[in-house]
């Protein structure tokens, strides 16, 4: 018996975000023709896999209702401790379906499955079994924000998050902004929306004037704002961010 793929299934950046984005002004339509193929499917949280399931059906129906949608969510362990890194967690067990024949599809609550997201596990599985891996094409945060940035687009690196104690942090936007100053490498990471406010308030407070800081918040939203300016020019006509839109945060030089 063949088996089935293993589908990596973008979703739109507005989850959490009062007004949603129009799924086919950011989504392909082949992506969402796949994505209404499948009828497995691997994602952080049900309720909102099935709500985004329910948006691609007002558009291409699906090829079983969503009472029918057979669907398994990443432990909780994942969600806390993360599974980017071998070992972490053993994914096979949910790539069942994918050996008897079926196609799965793996979703994650915004933009692409495994990159700044749970999944990497259930990748690694998949090639551990010998399920081919299709990413599908859709709206990749990180990336958007880079190439809005004007940094560096040709070495960057993603870190993930910072701390959340005060010094830590501090501590750590000096370790990233050093590197970047140095090596000429963009540095990104982001933040939990309700602590957006903080983490500026502590990279104006913490970074050279000099450094530049770009902060994408909202991207493919109707109010999706990009700002890139030095920290001088920060310091000197301030803009705060709301604490429940997304953002993704880069500096550099």
């Amino acid at each position: 018996m063949s088996r089935g793929k293993l589908y990596l299934v973008p979703a739109p950046l507005d989850f959490g975000c009062d007004t949603p984005t129009a799924l086919h002004d950011v989504l392909p339509s082949g992506t969402l023709q796949v994505a209404a193929s499948i009828t497995h499917w691997i994602c952080e949280n049900a309720k909102s896999a099935r709500a985004y399931l329910k948006r691609i059906d007002g558009i291409t129906r699906l090829a079983a209702p969503l009472q029918a949608q057979q669907i398994q969510e990443l432990p909780r362990e994942v969600h806390k401790k993360g599974d980017h890194q071998a070992g972490q967690f053993d994914a096979r067990p949910l790539l069942t379906a994918a050996l008897a024949g079926s196609p799965v599809g793996l979703l994650s609550e915004a933009g692409m499955p495994a990159v700044a997201d749970p999944g990497s596990s259930v990748v690694r599985a998949a090639h551990e079994l010998g399920i081919a891996v299709v990413p599908l094409t859709g709206p990749v945060s990180l990336l958007l924000a880079l190439a809005a940035s004007g940094l560096n687009g040709q070495n960057f690196a993603f870190v993930g998050y910072l701390p959340q104690e005060a010094e830590a942090r501090v501590q750590r936007i000096r370790e990233l902004e050093s590197l970047a100053l140095r090596t000429g490498q963009t540095q990104l990471f982001i933040e939990t929306p309700y602590r957006n406010t903080a983490l500026l308030q502590a990279l104006l407070q913490t970074l050279q004037q000099n450094t530049r800081l770009a902060v994408a918040r909202g991207l493919t939203l109707a109010s999706a704002d990009i700002r890139s300016e030095t920290v001088k020019a920060w310091r000197a006509k301030p803009a705060g961010t709301d604490e429940r839109t997304p953002a993704v945060f880069a500096i550099g030089r």
